[in-house]
């Protein structure tokens, strides 16, 4: 198989599925190598750079997805409503599952002083968390997790790029100015 025709072979998966599709998976449906699929997606990023359509990463798996610059045009076509902004609460609950995952709710209600039952459920409702699991402790409690399409939203291509938290430097002198 050429160059062309594995890059080709590819955007056809990555169309036709329309959700995120594993790297090794494209390889194995390919016979190749997951670095020459790597590769040949590299290029294909590149290519539809300053497109409508592009393709993106997400964790270990590429998907084909329109550039957010059109968005408001796909959402007139499309009769979409534009997605409702995070709430405050929704943000910081976010924050805690995404910066600490996998997590339990009682782990995010102890950081936050504050019952987020309906936070969680919104948030795994609307794609952003789910369960990833239970805990081998008494009650066997559910942890969380983000997911791709939390990814995508964001715009990273895995948790690594999640920007670093910024610690407060306690000066000593009670928060005044010298």
């Amino acid at each position: 198989m050429t160059k062309e025709e594995t890059a080709a072979a590819i955007e056809a998966i990555l169309f036709a599925s329309g959700t995120p599709v594993e790297v090794e998976r494209i390889a194995a449906a390919l016979e190749l190598d997951t670095a020459s699929v790597r590769d040949a997606a590299d290029e294909l990023i590149e290519k539809y750079k300053g497109h409508g359509v592009k393709i993106i990463r997400l964790n270990k798996s590429l998907q084909m997805c329109s550039d957010k610059m059109y968005g408001q045009y796909v959402r007139r076509v499309m009769d979409m409503k534009k997605n409702t902004p995070l709430s405050q609460a929704a943000m910081e609950v976010l924050a805690v599952v995404a910066y600490n995952q996998p997590v339990t709710k009682a782990f995010v209600e102890q950081i936050r002083g504050v019952d987020c039952s309906g936070v969680m459920t919104s948030l795994c409702q609307k794609g952003l968390v789910e369960e990833k699991g239970r805990l081998e402790l008494p009650g066997r409690p559910l942890v969380y997790g983000t997911t791709e399409h939390f990814l995508r939203c964001f715009g990273i291509e895995d948790l690594e790029g999640l920007p670093p938290i910024e610690q407060k430097k306690d000066s000593g002198d009670g928060g005044r100015e010298q």
